[in-house]
């Protein structure tokens, strides 16, 4: 079964040529989106898509798509109508994007560089519907092998690296009490390691073990809820790694990001945790390379169109999504603006590759 999920089932990548050339989406989405203004200062979902909500209905009911974050203005005309800032969409926004029929998860990202309280994450459960789970991101300060400085460098060691204490009162009990049931995933993204903790693996692996076991248990508040470990170096990539999610009853979260290995050479780590649910963000297009943050963003922004229709990767995913829902299995997939240019265009062709697998 797992070889079937995750093996050599993967549809093939349509030809070079085809995937340069060929539409990632029916052109009146693919393009920039229709300019949309809005006489109010509210904050309101785009006009009905009868086409959206059909492809919306054909996905499978345990599939959570969505997008990392949803304060971009230049997403009108994709999810909101009308022109707003994003400190208008930074208040008002949560509860328009939860009612797109494609965005049933959100990845919180803000809690990476500054842990939430409780009322933090109650007001986001507050405007959301009861079937919308979150992807919560740990924060740095439990995540970081270091102390980094406002430009990103690493400064020192950071002595609270995977510390059970901090990873359960900093991130999981707040969580927990402010999310309840809307927690989907809790996302601990290991940052890049500095070389000389790269030499000494077994090490960190005994203190991601001695964390994730000191976390205490997601299920009586949240149901759905899962521990994901994310990682930024293929070294942790190993049998020795899975058996410590294993042990804690955690999973892996699948990085589709430019540090790390295409989707189907992270999938042995998915085989290994099976059965179990997916989990995936989908971080930074590989053409910027593994530090591509800044110059994606100066590429994209606004945010409203693809750039880089990664037709392959779609294809990718969709099959380990329909695999793991089609036998069960929870999927927790969030997909960063920095994937293809547009989140939000790049959900909905997930969704419709998925929705063709669904369909045979």
């Amino acid at each position: 079964m797992q070889d079937d999920l995750f093996g050599d089932t993967l549809p093939k990548p349509p030809p070079a040529e085809a995937a340069a050339s060929a539409p990632a989406l029916p052109p009146a989405q693919d393009g920039a989106a229709p300019t949309r203004r809005t006489r109010s200062g509210t904050v309101a979902l785009i006009a009905s898509d009868d086409a959206l909500t059909a492809l919306a209905a054909a996905l499978p009911p345990r599939l959570r798509l969505g997008t990392s974050s949803w304060t971009y203005p230049g997403w009108k005309g994709l999810v909101w109508e009308g022109e707003h800032s994003d400190t208008q969409l930074s208040k008002q926004g949560l509860a328009v994007y939860a009612q797109h029929p494609l965005m049933r998860t959100v990845s919180i990202d803000r809690s990476f560089y500054r842990p939430l309280t409780v009322s933090q994450y109650e007001r986001y459960a507050s405007q959301v519907p009861d079937d919308f789970r979150f992807v919560v991101k740990a924060p740095s300060v439990v995540t970081d092998a270091l102390v980094r400085s406002e430009d990103g460098r690493g400064r020192q060691p950071n002595p609270a690296f995977l510390s059970p204490e901090l990873a359960r009162s900093e991130c999981v009990e707040p969580a927990l009490q402010g999310l309840g049931h809307k927690l989907g995933a809790l996302v601990f993204q290991l940052s890049p390691l500095p070389l000389a903790q790269l030499d000494r693996m077994p090490l960190l692996l005994d203190r991601l073990r001695a964390m994730l076991l000191a976390l205490p248990p997601l299920a009586p508040l949240a149901p759905d809820g899962v521990i994901a470990v994310e990682v930024r170096d293929p070294e942790w990539l190993t049998p020795d790694f899975a058996a410590v999610l294993r042990e804690a009853g955690a999973t892996y979260c699948l990085g589709l990001h430019a540090k790390m290995p295409p989707l189907q050479n992270q999938l042995p780590m998915l085989r290994a945790l099976w059965p179990g649910p997916l989990v995936c963000r989908w971080n930074l297009n590989p053409v910027h390379g593994p530090y591509g943050y800044e110059e994606a963003e100066r590429l994209y922004e606004p945010y409203d169109r693809l750039h880089h229709p990664d037709l392959e990767t779609r294809a990718a995913l969709a099959a380990v999504i329909a695999g793991t829902t089609g036998r069960g299995q929870n999927a927790f997939v969030t997909i960063s603006n920095h994937a293809e240019g547009c989140a939000p265009l790049t959900v909905r062709g997930v969704a419709e590759e998925v929705a063709k697998l669904a369909a045979r």
